[in-house]
């Protein structure tokens, strides 16, 4: 007897698609059809619209597995699942609706992650706050945000009963670990998000002073952490060592690709990126295999020579975004890794969680070239509008805009810089397209690769951050003895430079400063000046400035 099988029949009922299989049996002249339910299949009794979904699927195959670690303790996928339901469960049973903001301030630890995914499960949005920023800027983005409530833990209880204000409460961390996972409660509160609702909003540097607030749905989370694992292949063999915080917009990349692959996570003491022999030692440690940094953290690692003391004996993948790479650091990474190593250089802003464009370093660049930003992501495009709304030819520049799914909805309670930045696609006039201005100006190389050139405006790239000027400007101006102060960004130091004019001497200045700008904010250098230069227009003459500054 000579069978075939060769085809399958697919029935599809409530819950399930099941299988069959159809055999095609051949004996004496006569068929025989033999039909055979599949073993395997495959659950759509739900939508994939929230990353939950994905680390209930994780769970199922990987329970036991380590997935986030910090220096003090690690969490199976299992412990962080039961984790994270608890403290939905807390949030749900304290009443404060769904769809509305919950504030976190933890440090960066496992905490953090069980927290951000706690609500998420409570059908609500996060933000999470630095909880080493200055008070007034946190006051700030509370201002605009207005939680129902800011988790924190025992630790740092203290910093934030001094944040409270209106009717905002404060949700423990120990208190959530004793409360018991309510099912039936956490089922409902899924049933009411829709995929296009926020999962988070993170607060960039905004020009007038006060923090912007990106608002990013669920869908864009999925679409793009998809796009994140499919394309640099990130699977449960997949060892991240995470550099970036977790109120900035690369984490999303390794935090929620983790999650959709079964990966591990291990966060890097902040303090090893000031001593580069114990961060490799570290990555060395762990089995680290991947990473995605920022360019000035690779930087420090190679200029202190460490790569030529410790050989790294896992790392496979290394990607990068936030400013510009050197080329020459870059170089130093390449020599001294094993030729399979891939190096990627990641461009993005926030507005589109995370990344939009990407090039993996295909061949040899000399230590003055620039690298590429690369080509768009898969199911995300890029747009290069010049100044009269049209479109850039060939070798043309222009501003960087971007279309898709990875878009952020736009800024929250900020409908006014929405709609400056997030705009009808001039070259669609056919039906309703929102594509968003990067502000940055770019073009097509010979290769057909996009190349960063500048920015549009006063926005600048500093320590992987997005910072508006305006912003430094507007705080220290504040400050009582300042009259006028303009900040200018010396790109190829990687230096804010701010000149100022009042009755305070610079070292008072930055100790001001200090008080109240995030670290990466504070100016690098400042000088004083008798008069600030203005232009005809009337204009702060920052183009003078510069000059001043390179003593031309």
């Amino acid at each position: 007897m000579r069978q075939v099988s060769f085809s399958f029949l697919l029935i599809l009922t409530r819950n399930a698609l099941i299988i069959y299989k159809i055999t095609i049996a051949f004996f004496e002249d006569k068929v025989y059809y033999i039909i055979a339910k599949n073993d395997k299949k495959e659950s759509y009794d739900k939508m994939i619209k929230v990353i939950t979904d994905y680390l209930e699927k994780t769970v199922e195959k990987y329970p036991n597995k380590l997935a986030f670690a910090d220096k003090k303790r690690e969490t199976t996928y299992e412990e962080l699942q039961s984790n994270a339901k608890k403290i939905g469960t807390k949030i749900i049973k304290n009443n404060y609706g769904n769809n509305k903001p919950i504030a976190i301030y933890l440090d960066k630890e496992v905490e953090c992650v069980e927290s951000m995914l706690g609500v998420v499960y409570s059908g609500n949005f996060y933000t999470v706050l630095d909880s080493k920023s200055p008070k007034e800027r946190i006051d700030l983005i509370l201002n605009t945000l207005n939680p129902k409530a800011i988790i924190t833990n025992s630790k740092c209880i203290s910093k934030v009963k001094e944040l409270l204000t209106g009717d905002t409460e404060i949700i423990i961390y120990e208190e959530c670990m004793e409360e018991t996972e309510k099912t039936e409660l956490l089922k409902t509160a899924r049933e009411k998000i829709i995929d296009t609702n926020p999962m988070y909003i993170l607060f960039t540097s905004g020009s007038t002073g006060v923090p912007k607030g990106t608002v990013v749905s669920h869908r864009a989370v999925i679409t793009y952490s998809n796009w994140v694992v499919d394309t640099f292949d990130i699977s449960n063999e997949t060892i991240f060592g995470s550099q970036t915080p977790f109120y900035f917009s690369m984490s999303i990349t390794d935090v929620f690709s983790t999650i959709i692959a079964g990966a591990t996570f291990y966060i890097i003491p902040k303090m090893y990126f000031s001593f580069p022999i114990k961060l490799l030692e570290f990555l060395n440690e762990k089995k680290i295999n991947t990473i995605y940094w920022v360019p000035s953290a690779l930087c420090i690692v190679a200029n202190f020579g460490t790569l030529e003391e410790i050989k790294l004996e896992y790392l496979k993948k290394v990607m990068f975004a936030g400013e510009v790479m050197p080329v020459k650091q870059l170089n130093m990474w390449i020599e001294k890794l094993p030729s399979d190593v891939m190096f990627a250089n990641l461009y993005g802003p926030t507005e589109t969680t995370d990344i939009c464009t990407y090039y993996v370093v295909d061949r040899k660049f000399d230590n003055l070239e620039t690298l590429p930003i690369g080509k768009h992501c898969d199911n995300c495009d890029v747009l290069i509008i010049k100044d009269d709304g049209t479109e850039a030819k060939d070798g043309e520049q222009g501003e960087l805009c971007v279309r898709g799914s990875f878009l952020a909805q736009g800024y929250y309670k900020n409908p006014i810089q929405t709609q400056k930045a997030f705009i009808q696609n001039p070259l669609n006039d056919k039906y309703p397209e929102i594509i968003y201005k990067t502000g940055d100006i770019v073009k097509y190389n010979d290769k057909g690769e996009l190349i960063y050139l500048s920015r549009k405006d006063f926005q600048i790239k500093h320590m992987g951050y997005r910072i508006e000027l305006g912003e430094i400007e507007n705080r220290i101006n504040n400050i009582e003895g300042i009259t006028t102060s303009v900040g200018i960004y010396d790109t190829e130091k990687s230096k804010i430079i701010l000149f100022y004019q009042g009755t305070l001497e610079e070292v008072e200045l930055l100790n001001s400063a200090k008080a109240k700008l995030p670290n990466y904010m504070v100016p690098n250098e400042v000088r004083k000046m008798d008069k600030i230069p203005y232009n005809a227009n009337g204009k702060l003459d920052r183009a003078l400035l510069k000059k001043i500054y390179k003593g031309e």
